[in-house]
């Protein structure tokens, strides 16, 4: 479902199913009305793929499944943060298969703002996959726009004092 791309200044975003990745959606459709710029929605699937498709003749059908599905998640996400895609910005879909630090640094060019949500994530995450947005941040050819998922409100954040109890033992 891969579109042309539209030309002049864009925003790239990375799109998947995370809370943070929707915050960074929701702050790109608000700047490029802001700035009227287009949006260039991606996802990308890590689904493994064969290092030489063309050994292997069912790849291409999975190939086109799973950017099926890419299309289909991006379209959800835009349901769920804006009610569909917003008529009012020129909006691009791209689904690509592969390392999605990799695709998304291709995608963007000298001139756009590369945009991505950062959210929590656990230490074996951490530690076994390695981090997006970090891997743009540092590749990149352009700006880099990256989304804090924000604290919920019922979930404050832990005091250094609080936090420094549960290190250290304290002696009366």
């Amino acid at each position: 479902m891969e579109q042309d791309l539209p030309g002049g200044a864009r925003l790239v975003v990375g799109v998947d199913e995370s809370p943070a990745a929707r915050w960074a959606l929701a702050w790109a459709i608000g700047a490029a009305r802001l700035h009227r710029m287009a949006i260039v929605a991606v996802h990308v699937s890590r689904a493994p793929v064969h290092p030489f498709p063309e050994a292997l003749p069912v790849q291409h059908a999975i190939r086109a499944g799973e950017e099926a599905r890419c299309a289909e998640v991006i379209e959800g996400v835009f349901e769920d943060v804006a009610g569909g895609i917003p008529d009012d910005v020129t909006t691009v879909v791209v689904a690509r298969v592969g390392d999605p630090g990799y695709h998304l640094v291709d995608l963007a060019r000298e001139g756009d703002l590369l945009v991505l949500g950062r959210g929590r994530r656990g230490l074996f995450s951490r530690i076994f996959l390695p981090s997006t947005s970090m891997y743009c941040a540092r590749h990149a050819r352009t700006t880099v726009v990256i989304v804090k998922q924000p604290t919920p409100p019922d979930d404050p954040e832990m005091s250094e004092a609080r936090g420094r109890r549960f290190w250290t033992r304290r002696h009366p």
